[in-house]
């Protein structure tokens, strides 16, 4: 059993090594291009995850310490006076003005529509009522 351990970690260091690079970041990989460190792991599996984990894989950066209150940033400068400050769409007076006048321009477009079709209705019913005898064009001789 002993003289199995070396394989299984050697096994576990590629493994773990070759799915750690293929997930990272291209952008945070350090060192060498992730093809490159890819290419090493599997062609050099102990060294190469060796490597991998010291010299290749991303470091997770600490997070961003922001001052109290995190709104300004500790910057007066960046505070912006409330009538200057982003308004959220359903807060924006013009942008609610904007969207009244544009359902009441799709209103009356639509009644607009309505209309004209009622209108070709009746024109449709009354040529049909007319009967096929009553053509405009056609004389009683061209019949």
């Amino acid at each position: 059993m002993i003289r199995l351990l070396p394989f299984v970690v050697e096994a576990v260091i590629l493994v773990f090594c070759l799915i750690d690079a293929i997930l990272a970041d291209d952008s945070r990989v350090r060192n060498l291009p992730k093809w490159g460190w890819i290419l090493l792991i599997i062609v050099i599996p102990l060294v190469g995850g060796i490597a991998w984990l010291v010299a290749g894989r991303p470091v997770n950066a600490p997070p961003r310490q922001v001052p109290w209150p995190s709104r300004t940033a500790g910057y007066p400068e960046t505070e912006r006076p409330a009538h200057l400050r982003p308004k959220a769409p359903d807060d924006d007076p013009e942008f609610l003005a904007s969207l009244k006048k544009s359902n009441s321009d799709h209103e009356r477009m639509l009644k607009q529509w309505e209309d004209d079709l009622r209108r070709r209705e009746e024109d449709l019913r009354k040529q049909s009522d007319a009967g096929p005898d009553a053509t405009p064009d056609a004389g009683p001789d061209e019949r």
